[in-house]
């Protein structure tokens, strides 16, 4: 391997944000989706205080955050699984399983020490299970976390076909309490929990070892092993962390709602991987970023804020934004790929 071939990698197993490849100096090709989401956020930006004048004003974009605070939790955790080239289709149905169980409990009279924890432990233990299942097991992702679905919705049946109000005192106030940051801007304790979270997660992935071996594992579990990685102990920990999320994404989205429902987060799963592919995270395995998960979800709000100021569109011209989208980045991806070879 030559110097120009290794200046491209920065330690961390994250490309480096520039590449010497002969004369003068260009933009690893990994970063190009990234910049790609960030590309079309701002443009969607422009496009609607072009067309609505006040779109750009606090309000609006600190609404982002509030609103998509549980989804951008869920992105951070596939991020992780799917960098490892694999899926969790679990993660939505554990959100509904950790909010109607929380809705139950306080019903009951637990209090929220209690109930919160239990929220994200619901969450870690489906993980384990799910993470045991694809590496222990030999069970393909898809059909392990498939499994892990219909469980976990399966349960959230089983405790209230109706849903729960939660009128618990400390889910209440974090639903309401807003913390003033300049004259237009607010941000909830949702969404500090949420950025808190992607900041854990971008230290965990692109400055531990732990970071460079999920990246090792995505491009190629046998290598990793030659390498002497802990292939086994890092399969397992990713489905935890994406669970985990799930539970923390659970509990946000009671916090959002302030209440617990079975039917919750169907199809929040696919929402979350859309934006972990529009930020840039390769479905093969091997790339991806945790702020490109975040600027997937801004862009998954950005679409449904504009078509909320549209007013005269139906909400189901968001799906077919995102699945054109979805379509355009998957192709990117594709030609970086192709050219790679």
């Amino acid at each position: 391997m030559s110097t120009d071939q290794i200046s491209s990698r920065t330690a961390g197993g994250t490309p480096g944000v520039v590449a010497r490849l002969g004369r003068g100096l260009r933009l690893d090709r990994r970063y190009l989706p990234v910049l790609g989401a960030l590309a079309v956020l701002v443009l969607m930006l422009a496009v609607g205080q072009a067309r609505y004048g006040n779109f750009l004003s606090g309000r609006v974009l600190s609404n982002l955050f509030i609103n998509n605070s549980f989804l951008i939790v869920l992105a951070v955790g596939l991020t992780f699984v799917i960098i490892t080239g694999g899926i969790d289709l679990s993660v939505g149905a554990v959100v509904a399983l950790s909010g109607i169980l929380a809705a139950s409990l306080f019903q009951s009279g637990w209090p929220a020490a209690v109930v919160i924890p239990a929220m994200v432990l619901v969450g870690s233990l489906i993980g384990l299970v799910v993470g045991v299942m694809v590496h222990v097991f030999e069970i393909q992702p898809f059909i392990a976390t498939l499994a892990a679905m219909f469980l976990a919705r399966g349960l959230s049946y089983v405790i209230s076909l109706s849903s729960i109000p939660i009128t618990d005192p400390t889910i209440v106030w974090l639903s309401a309490y807003r913390i003033p940051v300049g004259e237009t801007w607010t941000i909830t304790p949702s969404g500090i929990i949420a950025l808190s979270v992607v900041a854990i997660a971008f230290y965990l992935l692109h400055h531990t070892q732990f970071g460079r071996t999920v990246y090792a594992i995505g491009g190629g579990d046998q290598s990793a092993t030659l390498m002497g990685l802990p292939v086994a102990r890092t399969k397992v920990l990713v489905y935890v962390i994406s669970g985990t999320c799930a539970g923390i994404g659970g509990f946000l989205f009671s916090v959002f709602s302030r209440s617990g429902y079975s039917l919750t987060g169907v199809g929040m799963e696919l929402d979350a991987i859309a934006a972990v592919v529009i930020g840039g995270t390769l479905l093969t395995g091997g790339s991806g970023f945790v702020l490109g998960s975040l600027l997937g979800v801004l862009v998954l709000g950005l679409i449904q804020t504009i078509i909320t100021f549209e007013g005269t569109l139906s909400s189901w011209w968001t799906k077919i934004v995102i699945g054109v989208l979805l379509l355009v980045f998957v192709v990117l991806q594709r030609v970086i790929a192709v050219r790679r070879r």
